[in-house]
C-alpha cells in the first residue's frame, strides 16, 4: 500500500511532536511518513461494533431502516420492472383502452337495487347474514319468533328529532320497494327492523335498504357532546 508524506513547518513541530525533535540539530523541514489503514475482515467487526455506530444503527432501526424515517416507499414489483415502468402510458398510440361495465357484486350495497323476492326463495343462513352485517354500520342481528332480523337503534336529542329521522328514512326508501318497520319510542329513540316477510327471514334486499339508511345524515339530530376546557 502506498505511503503518504506530510511536511510541517519547524515552528509547529515542537507543538505537534515535542518528543520527536532532536535537541542538537536544528531542522528546516520535517517529513513524516504514514500508511493509511483500511478496514479489513479482521478489524471490520470491531469498527462496526463501535458504540457511536451502534447508536446510529438503533436510531436507524427505530425510524424504519432510514435515518430520515420511512416515507412509505416500497420496492417495485417484478411485473413493474418487466414492464419497463410505464412505457405504455396514456397518450401513446399503442395504449389499449377498455370500457369495463361494473359487476353488480362489485358495487356497494347502497348503490344496488332491490329485486322481487319469490316466496319459494330460501332465507339467508346466520353465517351469510353475519358476513353481510360487516358491510352496514350500526346494525345488529336479532332473532324474533324464530326469524332472523337486522335491527338498528338511534338515540336522538329529543322526540322531534325522532320524527325528523323517520321522515328522512322515508324519503330515502320511498322508491326502493322494500320497507323497514320503524318504531318511535319515548322519549328520544328510533328503532328500525328489517326482514323479508314473504320468505320468513333475511334477504339481500334487507341489507341493501340498511346500507341506504346508513347514508342518512344524523349528526344534527343526536345529542351534542360536551367539551370541557
Amino acid at each position: 500500500m502506498a505511503s503518504s508524506s506530510l511536511c510541517f513547518s519547524p515552528s509547529l513541530l515542537p507543538i505537534l511532536f515535542p518528543s520527536s525533535l532532536p535537541s542538537q540539530k536544528p531542522l528546516s523541514c520535517a517529513t513524516l511518513s504514514f500508511t493509511p489503514t483500511l478496514p479489513t475482515p479482521s478489524n471490520l467487526s470491531s469498527f462496526s461494533n463501535h458504540p457511536s455506530l451502534r447508536r446510529k444503527k438503533q436510531q436507524s432501526h427505530a425510524l424504519g431502516g432510514d435515518l430520515l424515517g420511512d416515507f412509505g416507499a416500497r420496492d417495485p414489483f417484478p411485473a413493474e420492472i418487466e414492464s419497463g415502468f410505464a412505457e405504455n402510458v396514456l397518450g401513446n398510440v399503442d395504449t389499449e383502452h377498455r370500457i369495463l361495465i361494473p359487476n353488480i357484486l362489485a358495487l356497494s350495497l347502497s348503490q344496488q337495487k332491490c329485486t322481487p323476492i319469490s316466496a319459494s326463495q330460501t332465507p339467508m343462513t346466520e353465517d351469510e347474514a353475519k358476513s353481510l352485517l360487516r358491510k352496514v354500520v350500526g346494525w345488529r342481528l336479532v332473532e324474533s319468533e324464530g326469524r332472523l332480523r337486522i335491527q338498528c337503534l338511534w338515540r336522538l336529542r329529543d322526540f322531534a328529532c325522532g320524527v325528523e329521522l323517520i321522515n328522512r328514512i322515508y324519503k330515502v326508501i320511498e322508491d326502493v320497494g322494500h320497507y323497514p318497520n320503524l318504531h318511535l319510542e319515548q322519549p328520544n329513540q328510533v328503532r328500525a327492523e328489517l326482514w323479508t316477510a314473504s320468505i320468513g327471514g333475511l334477504s339481500m334486499n334487507d341489507f341493501i335498504v340498511a346500507a341506504k339508511i346508513d347514508e342518512i345524515k344524523t349528526s344534527d339530530l343526536v345529542p351534542k357532546k360536551r367539551v370541557w376546557a
